[in-house]
């Protein structure tokens, strides 16, 4: 197809390459293992596990972020935090504590009685995602793809557990992936906008009994469509879209915090989105169609979709509304706590990641992304956790840059990992400096100039 086999994550994107995973003998190494599993044992540390977050606790007078409340064994707990609140709950669970701490755009929060502490309209918008198509499979004629009741057995699984490796160490059958443009995209830049994954099983390889559930398949569209290929020798191509156009955005359902939020993705709203997962669609079967491919035997399995069948193969309109019909998150969500400057009314943090308007509360997770990155976000998303513990001990660990005098210590706060709840570490007390900013004070014309609150210096919210 003409394009180069590169190393992805180097210094050119475009092309065909191997995953890169993180992964330790044979299994996934997740932030948990990599980052909280060596600091379990410091003593400046504590992990409330089975912890539910409720709400981030402020000051009424300067509005300064405290600590926060939440549900553990049934009681209704408060935790304080001696410096700084730290969201990382994702980019959906940070914009829904801020909403419940009465942090957003006003008028939502009134509609489900919540007072507000900070109308910052930003928080929940922007919500962006990648987006797959399902469906892409092409079946071979040798034995050596992912077919689960092939595969996992007594002897993969003895592999697995003591030699740490074989079959089942295959993450979930991605084996390459490719950056290519389609014709909406600038073909002389180096930026892409189609992602294949390029996987050695595909929605039919279990015979139904979970891949479809994940995929928010019903019985009834699996049964006509798959059921004929269940458990065959396969090989798949989901095609995502890098840059979607179509925005989405996150409401509270009520002020209940057992409640979920509402998610309002918009998938497919724009067109442009429909026309590049189109065009990645038709590259993605040209790719059975390669030397390469037929040497396995590859034939693209093109049995209509129930809704598409009244339309011909392989048109635009059919393509369409095949893609409307079958696609996926790929579980991409960000943006909804957007960074950018004052000036920006629909930006929640600046970029040291601070939140707008309440002292002592920063976020770090995907969901400070302005605009979701050009693949996928893991990595991503641990370098703004990198980023920010760096920001968060330039602040603290420095003599000179910190409000007050500490100039040593560990550095601390209060951070809350989705599904992890609170996390506390343990540090000096305020000096008497910093005390007294937590009381209400006067803003002054030359500090509202200057885009700060005498509070920490906290940035103040654009017009």
């Amino acid at each position: 197809m003409g394009y180069d086999i590169v190393d992805v994550n180097g210094e050119q994107q475009t092309g065909f390459g191997f995953y890169q995973f993180n992964m330790r003998r044979g299994s996934r190494s997740s932030t948990a293992k990599s980052f909280l599993r060596p600091a379990r044992l410091r003593p400046n540390l504590h992990v409330a596990l089975f912890s539910h977050v409720t709400k981030v606790l402020t000051d009424p007078h300067t509005k300064r972020a405290t600590g926060v409340q939440f549900i553990r064994d049934g009681r209704l707990q408060n935790v304080y935090a001696t410096r700084e609140v730290i969201l990382s709950a994702g980019a959906i669970s940070s914009p829904h504590l801020m909403m419940l701490s009465g942090i957003g755009h006003g008028e939502e929060l009134s509609k489900v009685g919540i007072p507000t502490v900070q109308h910052l309209p930003g928080v929940g918008q922007n919500l962006q995602d990648h987006i797959a198509v399902g469906g892409i499979a092409f079946l071979i004629d040798y034995p050596i793809s992912i077919v689960m009741k092939r595969m996992v057995n007594i002897n993969t699984a003895l592999r697995y557990a003591i030699t740490e490796d074989g079959p089942l160490t295959s993450s979930i059958g991605l084996e390459a992936v490719a950056f290519i443009n389609t014709k909406y995209a600038n073909a002389s830049d180096d930026w892409p906008d189609m992602n294949f994954m390029m996987t050695s099983a595909s929605v039919m390889s279990d015979g139904g009994s979970q891949v479809k559930t994940a995929h928010g398949l019903s019985d009834e569209f699996y049964q006509e469509v798959f059921s004929e290929v269940s458990n065959r020798d396969v090989f798949g191509i989901f095609p995502m879209m890098l840059r979607p156009k179509s925005r989405g955005y996150i409401k509270l359902a009520s002020k209940n915090p057992l409640r979920y939020p509402l998610l309002y993705h918009n998938y497919l709203t724009h067109p442009d989105d429909v026309n590049v997962l189109r065009e990645g669609v038709k590259a993605a079967v040209a790719v059975g169609e390669t030397q390469a491919m037929k040497r396995f035997g590859a034939r693209f399995w093109s049995k209509p979709l129930p809704n598409c069948r009244h339309l011909t193969l392989f048109t635009d309109d059919y393509w369409n509304c095949f893609i409307r019909q079958y696609t996926m998150t790929i579980y991409h969500m960000s943006g909804t706590a957007k960074m950018g400057p004052p000036s920006d009314p629909w930006a929640v943090v600046d970029p040291q990641l601070r939140v707008y308007g309440i002292p002592g509360l920063r976020v770090i997770d995907a969901s400070i992304m302005p605009a979701i990155t050009n693949g996928n976000i893991h990595a991503p998303v641990v370098m703004i956790g990198e980023k920010g513990a760096d920001l968060i001990k330039q602040l603290w660990l420095t003599p000179t840059s910190g409000p007050g005098t500490h100039s040593q210590g560990q550095g601390q706060g209060l951070g809350l990992g989705q599904g992890q709840g609170p996390v506390l570490s343990q540090a000096p007390q305020w000096s008497k400096r910093s005390k007294r900013s937590l009381r209400s004070v006067n803003v002054t014309d030359s500090e509202l100039e200057d885009g700060t609150s005498p509070v920490y210096q906290w940035p103040l919210p654009g017009p």
